[in-house]
């Protein structure tokens, strides 16, 4: 496990972001923190400086469905801070509707965030990386990118799946090569947040030890992990494996 001392967080203003951001800067590293809202941002920054003096903190407002704006931005924190070790690419939206049902709009939107503004990340992020031959790399995807989800859970289950597949293989170029750049992807389980409260399931974990088991398996550099392992690392392979009437029954 190698020390991390700079570390950017997309979507960080509330959420599993905002909790990694809490549990970092007690940690003592600095933070790069990015998000839409940057009000929002601007009040966390300044509690986590208090609470912690010896910590950097800088934040930008950012979409991450605009490409040139994460470029700029990613290259902007990475020389404010003096150089970023983790990218950790959390930013994501849990909107969607059955499809056909007159919410194009919704799955387009979450399509755009989840799937597109994740690669707009892993580029900007990897522009900073190559050249150094170092870092490390976060993909937060889901259990829910398994297989196919139904109903509002459709569309970003499968941009969830988009984010595994682009870590992957991104990994396996990368340790084919003998690269220095670490590359970690993140399935969490249901978490209680925001994009889960309208989530139905006896497999929810209360966000504090969510956010704990979180922090800890990506401090711990895996190639892949299903978070928090205590139920997911069991269920994870049943969802892949078991016929879709059966498995269903998990989420």
């Amino acid at each position: 496990m190698t020390d991390r001392t700079t570390i950017l967080i997309t979507g960080a203003s509330s959420g599993l972001g905002e909790g990694m951001a809490r549990r970092w800067a007690a940690a003592g590293k600095n933070l790069a923190l990015c998000a839409r809202r940057l009000d929002r941002l601007e009040e966390l920054r300044d509690e986590l400086v208090a609470a912690n003096p010896s910590i950097r903190v800088a934040v930008r407002e950012l979409d991450v469905a605009d490409g040139a704006a994460v470029e700029r931005v990613f290259a902007e924190l990475d020389d404010e801070l003096g150089g970023i070790d983790r990218f950790v690419l959390n930013a994501g939206l849990g909107k969607g509707a059955s499809l056909g049902t007159g919410k194009a709009h919704a799955n387009r939107e979450t399509a755009m965030v989840n799937a597109v503004g994740t690669l707009n990340q892993a580029e900007a992020a990897m522009e900073i990386m190559r050249p150094r031959d170092a870092g490390h790399l976060v993909f937060i995807s889901s259990v829910s990118g398994l297989r196919g989800m139904p109903k509002a859970q459709n569309t970003y289950g499968a941009t969830k799946a988009f984010v595994s597949a682009l870590a992957q293989g991104l990994y396996a170029e990368l340790d084919s090569a003998g690269s220095g750049i670490t590359v970690t992807d993140i399935l969490p389980g249901y978490i209680r947040t925001d994009i889960n409260r309208s989530v139905k399931t006896s497999l929810m974990t209360e966000f504090e030890p969510g956010v704990d088991a979180l922090v800890k398996t990506i401090d711990d550099e895996p190639v892949r992990a299903l978070v928090p392992a205590k139920p997911w690392k069991a269920i994870g392979p049943l969802l892949t494996a078991l016929p879709e009437k059966v498995s269903r029954r998990f989420v």
